[in-house]
């Protein structure tokens, strides 16, 4: 089969292997704005308003993201293999210690603390070379991979391929380090020029041409789809980073994957964005159910808190918002959230178990936590 140059060509080295040199943003021949894509961005367009406006009804918009930004850190994560599941990394941030926890848990906790630094520092800057790099930094802070350079462009060449697979095996070579930089910079230049394209149409390009760069020796999977999030926010799509699209992407791995190698070898961008697009607006409707079922669960938990909890109503109400953040709780929270003793924490606790809002699930007989499971079942992978 003859390869399409229309995403770039392949390039042997001088030790013999063929490296893909990507050409830079818009492709050429340019993309064909057909019937059915322009459907598409439309069709995603709209789901992705209904879940931005319905994000801005919750009460505090800010306490409910804190499980959106969850979910997509462990399916991001788990697309590259880790085992971590939402109920691990929730445990591990409230502290709670438990016997045959995957060991990779640390690797999803990094992936949090990188979207949010990501978040933090793309107040002050736009998207960059810069901040990739620094964002890639935080991502591999204290996890596997840190022995390669943090932040650090590679400075050997990579390649993508089944695990013990040579260089000269391998599925995808993509440019060789000396190539780096300037396809970066080329990508940079392409985020900030005004090009007449549709913003979901030129994140979808943006993605798959960081993932061909690879920039990285570690991490590039994560680091490309976290750029979804931040190209999202950055460019008012979404004011919450409330989209987990790693959910349709791990759900359709195979085809994710095969659709980026098919825009190196056969120059295939329309199908690839066509996914892209299929993506946003499936998991934006889902996001926006889940919304939905937030509204109602609040609202029927804040009933049974003041029809069943009698003077303590108002420390009932304050200790149920916090679940929103902290969905995992110990009557020691409660007594300093409250400001109250240990006994009187415990007996707002007992309320809370009864009415069937909270669950147990240390078996302990001491530090003891509490799950808010009905919440936390909200995002569970489906």
């Amino acid at each position: 089969m003859t390869k399409s140059t229309r995403a770039g060509k392949y390039i042997k080295q001088a030790t013999g292997y063929r490296a893909f040199i990507p050409k830079p943003l818009p492709p050429d021949p340019p993309l064909d704005m057909d019937r059915k894509l322009l459907e598409l961005v439309s069709i995603a367009d709209l789901a992705l308003g209904r879940l931005d406006g319905s994000i801005q009804t919750l009460p505090d918009a800010d306490l409910f993201v804190f499980m959106y930004i969850r979910k997509e850190a462990v399916l991001s994560s788990q697309i590259e293999g880790t085992q971590s599941s939402l109920n691990d990394v929730l445990e591990a941030e409230a502290s709670v210690f438990r016997a045959g926890r995957p060991e990779d848990i640390n690797e999803v906790i990094s992936y949090i603390n990188a979207l949010n630094y990501g978040l933090e520092r793309l107040r002050e800057i736009p998207v960059s070379v810069r901040v990739i790099r620094e964002i890639h930094e935080r991502l591999l802070q204290g996890v596997r991979g840190q022995a390669r350079p943090p932040g650090d462009l590679r400075t050997t060449q990579n390649w993508i391929g089944p695990g013990g697979s040579s260089l000269l095996e391998a599925v995808f070579v993509p440019p060789p380090p000396h190539e780096v930089p300037q396809a970066l910079s080329e990508l940079e230049k392409f985020l900030h020029a005004d090009f007449p394209l549709p913003v979901l149409i030129k994140i979808a390009l943006v993605h798959s041409q960081f993932e061909t760069i690879h920039p990285f020796l570690d991490g590039n999977g994560r680091v490309g789809r976290l750029l979804i999030t931040f190209l999202l926010g950055a460019n008012d799509v979404l004011q919450k980073p409330v989209l987990y699209i790693s959910h349709y992407f791990k759900r359709h791995r195979d085809e994710y994957y095969g659709l980026l190698q098919s825009v190196r070898d056969e120059g295939r961008w329309e199908e690839w964005v066509h996914f892209f697009l299929e993506a946003v607006g499936a998991v934006s409707r889902e996001a926006t159910e889940t919304a939905r079922h937030i509204v109602s669960l609040r609202e029927n938990h804040r009933k049974v808190i003041v029809e069943n909890f009698g003077r303590a109503t108002a420390n009932g109400l304050q200790v149920l918002e916090s679940l929103y953040s902290r969905p995992l709780i110990s009557i020691n929270d409660i007594a300093a959230m409250n400001n109250v003793s240990f006994p009187a924490a415990s007996q707002l606790m007992d309320r809370f178990v009864e009415q069937g809002i909270l669950q147990e699930f240390t078996g302990r007989a001491r530090n003891r936590r509490y799950r808010y499971a009905d919440y936390i079942n909200l995002f569970s992978d489906q």
